[in-house]
Formats: structure tokens, sequence, C-alpha cells
């Protein structure tokens, strides 16, 4: 491949790129241009074909075929949009119109009355990209995208990550074209130190400082290693990228390694993500195709490759040394740093790790400037951030925002608030290993020092909301059993220090809580977090200490009280029957699995709480709201 080639391909499919991205008259104008009346786009990303996206994709076939449209109307399966909760998604360009929800009887429709008759099936759209005249709005003007600006996610539901063509006219492989023929390795670390990009996996180091300690490490063998691990609980972030774009990650890696001097690579992702999986492998087999792996790519003496290991699903092996030791084929576990893996890394040799998003954000900083990059965010956190939005949210899905945009913006705006008029409570940010930050701090900037500051971290780049039915300590002791089981145990401070501190959560949840539990939670969680081998032991407090710092008088109630104000400890609770909201119906009784109700037809009936087991079914199935959980 030479760069004539590279630009011959780029020319040739930018212009069916480009329809995707504006709709109207220019749009139409474009389509004609491709050959193609419509482009239907499908997110075949994991949370959609979970959804059934296949048996959209199948119908839509079937539907084209049916009406003879198969060579008018192009197909494309995509990576993730972001709206998550809506899946499966379809969109038809050049119109724009987002279907959502979509399902075979609906795609029968779209086929018959959209893309044959030529008018939008307006009540299976996503309804706010409808105006009352039934014309349509465009993406970027709905409110869960217009206060993004997606960066990392630039392609992923823009292309079909199967086709390196559909890259390559996105300006793909263009910054590694740069690099190895207009900047040195020293130029291409100076741009990254300029832009100000930290790394998007966890505590935000340098990633230009990290790239250049390792160019300067002595070693006739370097490597380049992609940490798409991500075992945070409510994480898809790196996931999606891999399913969406995989070339990005190609192409940046290919770039680290001209770098520091390295010629091979190493992506060590999960083997539960197969989509993300089989994507990465027909990525690497047409780079080498293309000529961008391998040797001499582009025309030099430069050659670099990559092969995928897959992970088991060991949470402790999102720690770059635990990563590195289960390449090697060894149990994944953490050693003692220093050496930092930029002296002495993978197979003892000098190693870059960085995870998915962060090199999602190289080809983009090359090609357009540090300048560029820099301009965005706040002044110590630069770019954008992916987030996972989940929880207690309206629009559950994946967003990416400036560094700076408040905790407020991305709930209430981008995320739609919380649903059925509930109270935002808190946020968890950075997975078991950050905080939860409570409603009063909602207009926080979201960036690295404010984050820390509160008593979380970015992380990853979980983001779970919780509303007033949420218990902070239920919250805390759910993160704790997590590490409890992803300890690796090689450390005594992780190994036995999580044990302890989930066995005294389980005390205070079970209502037999003392008020000295409280003093030695505290004191365990900062002898963990001085003295534990890795991040996962010194970060496992994190939730438990962020909990009991903005919500101590929640714990204080399960202990003095042995009440759960949530309703969500069982041992803390019990259900009573409102007698004069009775109507002695029998649905109560009928549906309790222990018969703990008692009463006869059209008279008051009693909860007999020696026997009830707190499951909730008689408050689920009474009509008139006489069933209370107390």
């Amino acid at each position: 491949m030479t760069l004539e080639q590279l630009n011959k391909i780029k020319n040739e499919y930018e212009d069916l790129i480009k329809v995707r991205k504006v709709i109207a008259e220019e749009g139409e104008k474009l389509a004609k241009k491709t050959g193609y009346r419509k482009q239907i786009l499908v997110c075949g990303g994991t949370g959609c074909t979970s959804s059934g996206s296949k048996k959209v994709i199948a119908a839509l076939e079937t539907e084209l075929a049916k009406h003879g449209l198969e060579k008018e109307v192009l197909v494309v399966k995509t990576g993730c949009f972001g709206l998550c909760a809506l899946g499966p998604i379809m969109i038809v360009y050049p119109e724009g119109a987002f279907y959502a929800q979509a399902t075979p009887e609906g795609v029968a429709r779209v086929v018959e009355e959209h893309i044959k008759g030529g008018k939008v099936v307006t009540e299976l759209l996503y309804q706010e990209t409808v105006h009352e005249d039934g014309s349509i709005i465009s993406l970027s003007e709905t409110a869960f995208y217009k206060k993004q600006l997606r960066i990392a996610l630039r392609n992923c539901g823009v292309i079909d990550p199967e086709n390196i063509n559909e890259y390559i006219a996105t300006d793909g492989y263009q910054a590694l074209a740069k690099v190895l023929n207009e900047m040195t390795p020293d130029d291409v670390i100076n741009e990254l130190l300029a832009s100000g990009i930290r790394g998007r996996g966890g505590a935000g180091f340098p990633t230009g400082r990290k790239w250049a300690f390792a160019k300067a490490s002595e070693g006739d063998v370097k490597y380049v290693c992609c940490n798409a691990d991500e075992g945070d609980p409510g994480a898809f972030m790196d996931r999606s990228i891999l399913e969406g774009d995989p070339h990005a990650i190609i192409e940046a890696m290919t770039i680290a390694g001209y770098t520091i001097g390295a010629k091979q690579g190493f992506i060590y992702v999960r083997a539960e993500y197969p989509i993300a999986v089989q994507r990465m492998e027909i990525a690497l087999k047409q780079a080498r195709e293309y000529g961008f792996l391998g040797k001499n790519i582009l025309g030099t003496n430069f050659e670099f490759d990559i092969e995928i290991r897959l992970g088991a699903g060991a949470f402790v092996c999102g720690e770059e040394t635990a990563l590195m030791t289960s390449i090697e084929g060894k149990r994944g576990e953490p050693r003692p740093r220093p050496p930092f893996p930029a002296v002495k890394g993978l197979f003892g040799k000098p190693t870059v790790l960085n995870n998915v998003e962060t090199y999602s954000n190289i080809p983009q900083i090359i090609r357009n400037g540090a300048e560029w990059y820099a301009s965005m965010g706040t002044e110590t956190s630069k770019g954008t951030k992916v987030f996972a939005l989940g929880g207690k949210i309206t629009n559950v899905g994946l967003v990416e925002i400036p560094m700076g945009t408040t905790l407020r913006e991305i709930i209430e705006e981008i995320g739609g608030g919380i649903p059925n008029g509930k109270k935002f409570k808190a946020a968890q940010t950075g997975g078991p290993s950050g905080g939860c930050i409570p409603a009063w701090h909602i207009d926080t900037p979201i960036d690295y020092e404010h984050l820390t500051a509160l008593g979380s971290m970015m992380g990853s780049g979980g983001l779970i909301v919780m509303d007033e039915d949420t218990c902070m300590v239920d919250i805390a002791k759910f993160y704790l059993e997590f590490t409890v089981d992803e300890s690796c145990g090689k450390c005594t401070p992780c190994r036995i220090g999580t044990r302890r501190l989930k066995e005294m959560l389980d005390k205070i949840t079970e209502g037999n809580g003392e008020m000295a539990d409280l003093k030695k939670i505290e004191d365990l969680a900062n002898h963990m977090k001085s003295s534990s081998l890795c991040a996962l032991g010194q970060s496992a407090p994190n939730p438990v200490l962020s909990t009991l710092h903005y919500f101590k008088d929640e714990y204080i109630e399960h202990i003095t009280d042995k009440h759960c104000p949530a309703g969500v400890c069982k041992n803390l609770v019990h259900f009573e029957i409102i007698p004069s909201l009775c109507k002695g119906c029998t649905l109560c009784a009928r549906n309790c699995p222990v018969d703990a109700i008692k009463g006869k037809v059209k008279e008051v009936h009693v909860i007999e709480t020696d026997k009830c087991i707190k499951c909730g079914l008689c408050e689920k199935n009474c009509k008139f709201g006489a069933v209370v959980k107390k």
C-alpha cells in the first residue's frame, strides 16, 4: 500500500460515508453519486445484538429482495450509536430517519412505506427526532447528542467496522502515513505531550510521558500492549470502540510501535467480548492485506504486527502488570512497581500499555494537531471522555463529553433525567475502584482532579446513576462483593482486608451492626489503601469510604434504628397492611409464597411478620396501595 493508493481508496468511498453525516437536500445529492438511493444503518454492537438486531437485518434483506430493492439500498451493520436503551436501532439515510426498538414487523412497514413509498413511518421513529409536522430532526440536535463531542466514538455507528475501505474514507491510516513519512519518534511524543492527553483507563497518567519513558529505555526488543479487558460492572466503552472502529486501535498501536521502537503489539481482550474479538480479527487480517501491518509498512522500512490475547475475565488483569503476566501465559497476578512497564514490562522488556479509548484518540491528535485537541476540555484534563451511562437513568447508553462537562448536564440533559419521577441521589464513577458522588455535588465538572477531590476517580468510564430508592450501604457492599471475588489473593491486605470489610457491611445490613464498626471499617480501609500490592486492593475501599463520608447517616440509621431508609436491606424492613385501604380482595394472600397473610374475603388482612420472607409480592400485587414497606 502506497500513500497514493491510500488516497485513491479514501476518495472512492468518501461520499458513501458523507451521506451518513448530512440529511435533506445535500444528503440526497450525495446519495445519487454513490449509486445507492438509500443507506440503512443497523447497530451490530453487543447491546443491539442482544435486543435482536440480527433478526432485524435478516428481515431487511428479505423485504428488500422481495421488492427488488437490494441493488438500490445499502444495508450496513455498524457499531454502537450510543442510545442503547432504544435498541435495536436502524437509521435510514439520506433522511436520517432514526427507527428505535426496531422489529422484523416494523422493518416490513419501513421497506414498504418508507423505502419503496417515500413516506417516513413517523410512529416508529425515536420521537425526539420528529418535529410536530412530521419532519426529521438531525440526531446532533437531540438532547442526547447535542452536548456530546464524539472523538473516540467518531466512527461508531457511522462506518461498517468490517470494511477497511470505510475506515480509510474517514481519514483512516492518514495519521500513520504522516508519522512514517514526516515525523520522528520525538516529534510524535512532543505532539502527544503538547496535546495534554492522559490515559483513559485509570489514574490519568500523561500518555506522552509514558511513551517517552519507553522510548528512552534500552532494550533490543520492545512491546506495545492494548488493555481491552474492561472488567468494571456496567462498563462497555472499550468494547464498543473495538466493535465499532477496530482499525483506529490498529493504527494507533502501530504509531506507538514506531515511536518507541517496537515491532510487536498485543491486544488483551476478554473472551466474553465475542463480537469485539471477531471484528478485531477481521480488521487485523485486512490491515495485513493492505500493508498497514507486517514489513515495509507504507513503503518504509518499518515493520510491526499485532496479536490478540484472550483474557478469562479476571478483573485484576486490568492492572497493567497482571495483564502482562497473563499475556506471558502465567496466572494473572500483579508485580511490584518499580520497575514500571516502560522499563521492564512484557517478558521483561520495555513496554507501552494504554487502554482502547486512549489509543482511539491518537490518530486524530496526529492528524489534527496538538493545539486542536488541547482546545477541548479543562486546563489539566484535555479532550473528551467516554462514559457508559447506566443505572436509574432514562437514556442508558454510551456518551462522549468534553472534559469539564458537569454531572448535572450528563444526568439531566444527555441522560434524560431519573425515570418515574424519582430524585437523583448519587452517581458512582470509576466502578469498584471509584466512589459515590452525592446529589449536592451534581454541578461538579467531570475531570480527573475534581473526581479525585470528591473521593472518586475517572477510571475507565463507568457512570452508574442512583435514585432515592438506592441504599448506599448496600451499594458499598455490592462493589465489595465484586472485589472479594476478583482479588487475586497475592497480597494479604487485599485478600483478607476485602473479606473483613464485607463481613462488617454484612453485619450492618443484617441489623447486627454496632457504632464501633464504623471506626473499624475506616481504619481497615485506610490500611488497605496504603499497603495493598496493586490498584485493585488500594482502591477497593473507595466505594465504602465515599459512602461512609457522604451518607454516614444511613449507616447510623442501619445500626441504631435497625432500619434501612431505602427499604432495600431485607432484615431491616417489614411489610404492613393499612386497614383503611384494605378491601379484603385476597390478592395479596393468594400471591404470598409462604402463606404469611391471613384474612377472609372482604375483611381486612394481616401480615404475620414472623412468617414473612419480605419478597415484596404482596406490595407488588395490591391494587389499592394497602400494603406498605416500612
